[in-house]
């Protein structure tokens, strides 16, 4: 791991010492986080496994209240059987549920899957659509779903507010807003339009493998003299080394087939009970 994180703060002092902020230096200070994360992480990508649009829309709507690693051990199985919107539309209800088991609440996301896969055959001839205002109407899909297929698989710049990214924009000070379409909208005027994609996979793999939710790794932070949150986790440093995960922490990442350039190993594929 990169030591940028040496001369980072003793434990309290950051926020002790913090004074109110003016916009513009919030806004400097937001885009070297930027800087510094596409640093540390030169291989952010999405981690789920996908070919084409369809298999990463139907991964993302899966990926809902589980982790991308058992989204990706559980999507092989499904796209061998139905690896087409055609071929899920016309599936049996009970086959699919007990394919997409493993992702939890199964018979919710068949029924997103059933419909979002009828809605592109009858309505989009088959193609999944590369508008955000056409993806927002297919059954399970909203405004994250969307940005995250328009980012990835058209090349469509947006922001995936997912739990991760809201929890470390409020930890950096960017924004006080709570709901999604507002920190949405707060992020996109502090970054350029061509960042918007590449800082939402910055965050999450920060979110993921640093910044945990309940205890964040900030005595192993690389950005945490740039953080007004520093000290809210373990700060002492060979503590905090213990807490870090997936290639940071020496472990595989959540995909089965990650991108050249992943430092770390391939996740496992679902064990067969």
């Amino acid at each position: 791991m990169s030591e940028r994180g040496a001369g980072r703060p003793p434990a309290g002092r950051a926020r002790a010492s913090r004074k109110p902020e003016s916009r513009l230096a919030m806004v400097r200070r937001a885009r070297r986080i930027n800087r510094e994360l596409a640093e540390v992480y030169p291989y952010a990508h999405p981690e789920l496994d996908f070919e084409d649009p369809f298999q990463l829309l139907v991964a993302t709507v899966l990926s809902a209240q589980t982790t991308d690693l058992r989204v990706n051990q559980t999507t092989p199985a499904l796209f061998a059987k139905y690896p087409t919107p055609e071929d899920l539309a016309a599936a049996d209800p009970e086959e699919l549920e007990q394919i997409v088991r493993p992702t939890g609440f199964f018979r919710s996301k068949a029924r997103a899957l059933l419909g979002l896969s009828a809605a592109i055959r009858d309505d989009f001839g088959g193609e999944v659509p590369g508008r955000l205002e056409d993806l927002v109407t297919l059954p399970g899909v909203g405004r994250k779903t969307a940005n995250v297929v328009l980012g990835n698989a058209f090349g469509v710049p947006g922001l995936t507010v997912d739990t991760h990214f809201q929890r470390l924009v409020h930890r950096f000070g960017w924004t006080a807003a709570k709901e999604p379409e507002k920190i949405e909208q707060e992020i996109m005027e502090i970054f350029p339009r061509s960042e918007w994609t590449m800082l939402s996979h910055r965050l999450i793999f920060h979110g993921r493998r640093i910044c945990h939710a309940r205890r964040p790794a900030c005595g192993a932070c690389p950005i945490a003299p740039l953080c007004p949150a520093y000290g809210e986790g373990e700060t002492d440093p060979e503590k905090a080394k213990k807490l870090l995960k997936y290639e940071m922490g020496g472990g595989p990442g959540q995909r089965l087939k990650p991108p050249p350039g992943f430092p770390g190993q391939a996740a496992p594929p679902l064990e067969v009970e």
